[in-house]
C-alpha cells in the first residue's frame, strides 16, 4: 500500500514538472513574441497577467484550474518580460540575462530537490512567505511612482531572491507532503513557474545593477 501511495506521489511530481516545464517554453515563446509587441500594450497586458494571478488563487479554492489558463499566462507573462529582458541586456549585455537563467536554474534544481527530498513539513513558513511576498508587491508599487535609488533597488533583489529561493523549497516540498489531485496539477505548476520567473527576474535585476556599477 506504501509503495502504491509513494508511486502515485512519483506520478504527480513527474506530471507537475512535465507542466512546468512546458509553461517554461511557451513563455519563451511570448518572450520572443515580445519584441514586437508595441510599448503601448505592455501595461494593459502586465494589468491582465496581475488579474490572471489573482483569479488562479481564487479559482484555486472553488474549482480546478485548466492548463489553458496556466499556458495562456505563461504566454503573456513571457511578453510582459520581454521589456525586463531587454533593459538589463541593453545596459549590462546579453551574459547578464544567460547569468542570471543559469543561475535561477541550478537554484531551482537544487533547492527544488531538496525540498522534493525533505522529511520534514515546511508548511510553517507558508504566512511568512506570503507577508514577505506582499512586502516585495508593496515595495514594487511605490517603485513605480517614486523609484528607488541602486542601492535600495539591489537591497530589494537579494531580499527577491531569497523570498523565491524559499517558495522553491517549500513548493516542492508541498508537493511531497501535501495529497495533490489530478486536477491541482496546473496550479502547482503554476505556482512553479511563479517561483522561478520571479526568482529570475530579481538575479537579473541583480546582476544587472551589479554591472552597471562596474
Amino acid at each position: 500500500m506504501q509503495a502504491t501511495v509513494h508511486e502515485s506521489k512519483q506520478s504527480i511530481m513527474q506530471r507537475i514538472l512535465t507542466v512546468f516545464v512546458f509553461t517554461l517554453l511557451i513563455a519563451t515563446v511570448g518572450l520572443f513574441i515580445g519584441q514586437f509587441v508595441p510599448v503601448a500594450l505592455m501595461l494593459p497586458l502586465s494589468i491582465l497577467e496581475v488579474a490572471m494571478i489573482i483569479l488562479a488563487f481564487w479559482m484555486r479554492r472553488r474549482k480546478a484550474v485548466g492548463y489553458a489558463f496556466v499556458y495562456t499566462f505563461a504566454f503573456v507573462s513571457g511578453i510582459t518580460l520581454f521589456p525586463i529582458v531587454s533593459h538589463y541586456a541593453s545596459i549590462a549585455g546579453a551574459y547578464v540575462v544567460l547569468e542570471a537563467f543559469g543561475s535561477t536554474f541550478v537554484i531551482f534544481a537544487v533547492l527544488g530537490t531538496i525540498g522534493a527530498k525533505m522529511k520534514k513539513d515546511l508548511s510553517f513558513l507558508w504566512s511568512f512567505l506570503l507577508v514577505a511576498v506582499l512586502a516585495l508587491a508593496v515595495v514594487g508599487i511605490f517603485n513605480i511612482f517614486s523609484p528607488l535609488n541602486s542601492a535600495a533597488m539591489m537591497a530589494y533583489s537579494v531580499i527577491g531572491t531569497i523570498v523565491f529561493s524559499l517558495y522553491i523549497l517549500y513548493d516542492l516540498n508541498q508537493i511531497k507532503h501535501r495529497h495533490i489531485t489530478e486536477d491541482l496539477i496546473p496550479v502547482m505548476a503554476l505556482s512553479l513557474y511563479l517561483d522561478f520567473i520571479n526568482l529570475f527576474i530579481n538575479l537579473l535585476r541583480f546582476f544587472g545593477i551589479l554591472s552597471s556599477d562596474d
